[in-house]
């Protein structure tokens, strides 16, 4: 597994990075990083009292129409992106950590970086920190990566967006996310299990939380993707999302609203109904909590 023949993701455009060639993610060699800040906007297991360190990561393996990360998110973005070597970043990692005394590190959108995030928990390691890492990802993963990163993540927060590939054609781009998911999901459940370690603090330091953002008009989506997250393990935690919001004019109708109170609470029934009572609910106010700015120096403070 390398970037001279890049199958990090379950596209496998097979470019080779070290000369420039860029696939879907037009992402090279040097990791491009929109921001390192400390985030309180996690569950609250993964940001407990002090914050988690988040590295964001420019581009992505998908294009989701809605993404609230849509300025870095968009693989022609410019503006916010920075290419960082390994020594550049585990600065600034170290800098936020030691200014907020956080032990909790994420990676966001990493799939397409994952071997450079390897390299940096690495350096981190070797100038003696050891924070908790959390594996933040949209669940477009290949076994490949995650057997890789395996013995370098503690926590994976992976996405689980669809049920139905249609609709991850549609707003995604992506005609196979249900099943490469799906598989994805079952190899960090066969590494972690379905129980959430915490320490007496009340913060994860080992397992799986999955999240599902639930999409306005799309109430069948979201219970298929419980049901297939039951035929995992019911006891899998579950971080359920009412937080949509559309972060821009959208071309799909269907999405240019918030989500209905009533669509939300179809959704936490179908989690009873599964006896999945494991994680997370929000408010349906959340989601004017959730708007994060990547033009400004710290994207989730006004």
């Amino acid at each position: 597994m390398n970037l001279k023949n890049c199958r990090l993701c379950p596209r496998h455009c097979g470019v080779n990075r070290t000369l420039g060639e860029t696939g879907y993610c037009k992402s090279g060699v040097k990791p491009l990083v929109s921001s390192v800040c400390i985030h309180h906007g996690e569950e609250p297991v993964i940001s407990g009292e002090k914050g988690i360190c988040n590295v964001f990561f420019a581009h992505c393996n998908l294009c989701c129409v809605y993404c609230q990360n849509h300025q870095i998110s968009r693989n022609d973005s410019t503006t916010t992106e920075y290419e960082y070597d390994t020594k550049k970043l585990v600065q600034e990692i170290i800098h936020v950590m030691e200014k907020t005394k956080t032990d909790m590190l994420g990676f966001v959108s990493p799939a397409h970086f994952s071997l450079q995030m390897v390299e940096v928990i690495k350096e981190l390691h070797n100038q003696g920190y050891k924070p908790t890492v959390v594996y933040n990802t949209n669940g477009y993963e290949t076994p490949d990566v995650l057997e890789y990163i395996a013995d370098y993540v503690d926590v994976y927060l992976p996405d689980f967006k669809y049920s139905d590939n249609a609709l991850a054609s549609r707003f995604s781009d992506v005609s196979d996310y249900v099943e490469k998911t799906f598989e994805a999901l079952k190899i960090m459940y066969r590494q972690k299990g379905a129980t959430l370690k915490l320490d007496n603090h009340e913060v994860a330091r080992n397992g799986i939380i999955i999240r599902h953002l639930v999409l306005p008009e799309h109430v069948e989506n979201s219970k298929g993707v419980l049901r297939l997250i039951a035929e995992i393990d019911p006891n899998i935690h579950i971080s359920l999302m009412s937080q949509y919001y559309p972060p821009r004019p959208l071309p799909i109708s269907e999405l240019n609203r918030p989500l209905c109170n009533s669509e939300y609470e179809t959704i936490i029934e179908e989690m009873e109904t599964l006896d999945m009572e494991n994680g997370w609910i929000q408010e349906l106010e959340s989601s004017e909590n959730y708007r994060p700015d990547f033009d400004n120096e710290h994207p989730f403070e006004d």
